[in-house]
C-alpha cells in the first residue's frame, strides 16, 4: 500500500510555515497503516522491551494484521498506551537518571505522532532551540555558544539547570500550548493518554499527574513545544527586546545557557527566568543554576581580584577564557573532568568483561567506541583530552590482556605490532569551531 501520508505531512509543514496562527483541525487520520508500517520501520530493532514482553521482530511476524488491528483501535478511539517499563541508567559517579520502556505499538504510535507534530513545529521554533530537531545537533549549539561569546559583546553567563524537567512538567500547560496550533480532538486525547499512561516500577504501578513519557519517541518533541513557549518565545519576543545590553539564549533540550552583555542585566534575568519556570510550574536549580563573569575581559578580572578565572560547563564541555598565539582572548572547551571520569570507567568496564575473548573478536568493537568518543569530543581546542582518553584506553587494553589467565604477558611492543596491523582510529578534530559561519552549519 502506497505511504500517501508523507506528502501530506510535507502540506502540513507548508501551511505551518504559511500561516502561524493556523490551528489543524485533521490530523488524527494521518495514522494509518502504511505511515505506522514506516514508523515501525524505523524504530529501534534491538532495544528492551516493554511490560508486553513483545520485541520488535516477534510484532513484525504478522505486521499487517497487527497494524491493521492497530489502525482500528485508533479509529475507534479504543487504543490506550500502556504503562512504560521503569529502568534506571547511570546519570554520573552518583546519580542515576530514570527512563521508561514503551510497549512496542506505544514506540510505534508515539513515533507517529512526533513526526505529525515535528511537521508543524519546526515552523515555529526558534532559532535559539537545537536539540533533537532535524538538520541541528549538539555540536552546531556548541559552534552558536563559540560564535556568541567570540563575536557579540558577551560579558556573563547564567548556566540554567530545570530541576527534574521531564518528571515535572505540567499535563495542562502542555495540552495549552498544543491547543494554540492543534484542534484535533482525536490526536489532542492520545497525546494526553501518553502523558497518563505511567510507568511500572518493581511490579507496582504508577500513575503520572505530571512529566512527559522519558524513554519513548515523543517525549523529545513534547519538550521541546513545551519550552518553546514557556522560554524559548518568552526570551526572543519579551526579554531581548526589554532588557538592557545584548543577550542571547542557547538551548539543547533542557539545557540551556545565557550570554548576557551587562552585569545588572545578567542578574535581572536570572531572577525573571526563576519567575517565569515557577508560572508553569518549573523550578531552576538552587545551586547548579548560577550567573558568572565570562568572556573576553574575565582573565583581566579574575587578575584584579586575585581569584581562578570561571568556567561554565555545557553538553559535556568545560568552556573557559583562553588566549590565541596571538596572546588574544579565545574560547576554550575540553571535555568535562565528570564525562571523562565517567567514559574511561566505561571503557574500562567493557575491556574486563571481554578480556577472556579472543582480541580479534573484540578489537572492531573496541575501533567504534573510539570513534565515537572522537566524533563527538574532537571539537576545535579539545586535542589534549582527545590524547588522553586515547593513551587510558590503550594503558586499560595492555592492562586487561596481561590479566588474561591463558597466555602468558604480552608487551608493549607486541601491542605496538598488533596496532600497526590491525590499527585503531586516532584523536581528531571532527567539529571546527573556529571558523566564522553561521551556527545552523552541519555540526
Amino acid at each position: 500500500m502506497e505511504n500517501l501520508t508523507l506528502p501530506k505531512l510535507a502540506l502540513v509543514s507548508r501551511r505551518a510555515h504559511r500561516d502561524p496562527t493556523f490551528q489543524f483541525t485533521s490530523l488524527a487520520h494521518l495514522l494509518n497503516v502504511a505511515f505506522l508500517r514506516g514508523c515501525y520501520e524505523s524504530i529501534g530493532k534491538d532495544k528492551a522491551c516493554g511490560i508486553d514482553g513483545r520485541s520488535w521482530r516477534a510484532y513484525g511476524e504478522n505486521l499487517d494484521e497487527n497494524l491493521a488491528d492497530l489502525v482500528d483501535r485508533l479509529k475507534a478511539k479504543k487504543y490506550k498506551p500502556l504503562p512504560a517499563k521503569r529502568v534506571y541508567i547511570p546519570k554520573n559517579d552518583k546519580e542515576t537518571r530514570p527512563l521508561g520502556l514503551p510497549a512496542i505499538e506505544d514506540k510505534i504510535v508515539q513515533k507517529g505522532i512526533a513526526r505529525i507534530l515535528e511537521a508543524i513545529y519546526e515552523a515555529d521554533f526558534m532559532d535559539c532551540s537545537y536539540g533533537f530537531r532535524p538538520q541541528r545537533s549538539c555540536h552546531q549549539a556548541l559552534k552558536a555558544v563559540n560564535d556568541t561569546i567570540m563575536f557579540k559583546s558577551v560579558n556573563h553567563i547564567i548556566e540554567g539547570d530545570i530541576q527534574r524537567f521531564f518528571d515535572t512538567v505540567s499535563h495542562d500547560w502542555m495540552m495549552k500550548f498544543l491547543q494554540v496550533r492543534i484542534r484535533d480532538s482525536s490526536l489532542l486525547l492520545l497525546i494526553r493518554r501518553f502523558l497518563k499512561a505511567g510507568y511500572v516500577e518493581s511490579g507496582t504501578l504508577i500513575r503520572t499527574e505530571d512529566g512527559t513519557p522519558q524513554g519513548g519517541n515523543l517525549s523529545p518533541i513534547l519538550a521541546n513545544i513545551f519550552l518553546h513557549y514557556v522560554l524559548d518565545l518568552w526570551f526572543v519576543k519579551r526579554v531581548q527586546r526589554g532588557i538592557r545590553g545584548q543577550c542571547y539564549l542557547v538551548r539543547y533540550a533542557d539545557d540551556f545557557i545565557c550570554m548576557v552583555q551587562y552585569q545588572h542585566s545578567a542578574k535581572e534575568l536570572e531572577r525573571m527566568l526563576r519567575e517565569r519556570f515557577a508560572q508553569f510550574g518549573l523550578h531552576l536549580h538552587p545551586q547548579k543554576t548560577r550567573t558568572i563573569s565570562f568572556g573576553r575581559y574575565e582573565r583581566q578580572n579574575a587578575r584584579r581580584e586575585h581569584r581562578r578565572c570561571n568556567t561554565f560547563e555545557f553538553l559535556g564541555f568545560t568552556h573557559y577564557c583562553g588566549l590565541n598565539r596571538k596572546g588574544k582572548f579565545l574560547l576554550g572547551r575540553k571535555t568535562s573532568a565528570k564525562k571523562f571520569r565517567k567514559a574511561c570507567a566505561e571503557v574500562n568496564e567493557w575491556l574486563r568483561q571481554v578480556r577472556v575473548q579472543r582480541i580479534k573478536a573484540w578489537w572492531p568493537l573496541l575501533a567504534a567506541k573510539l570513534r565515537g568518543h572522537y566524533n563527538y569530543y574532537g571539537v576545535s581546542g579539545n586535542s589534549r583530552m582527545l590524547a588522553n582518553f586515547s593513551y587510558v584506553t590503550m594503558r586499560a587494553v595492555y592492562t586487561w590482556l596481561n590479566r588474561r589467565s591463558d597466555r602468558k604477558s604480552r608487551t608493549w611492543e607486541q601491542l605496538h605490532a598488533y596496532l600497526a596491523r590491525y590499527p585503531l582510529p586516532r584523536p581528531r578534530i571532527v567539529h571546527n569551531f573556529y571558523l566564522r559561519s553561521s551556527s545552523r552549519e552541519t555540526g
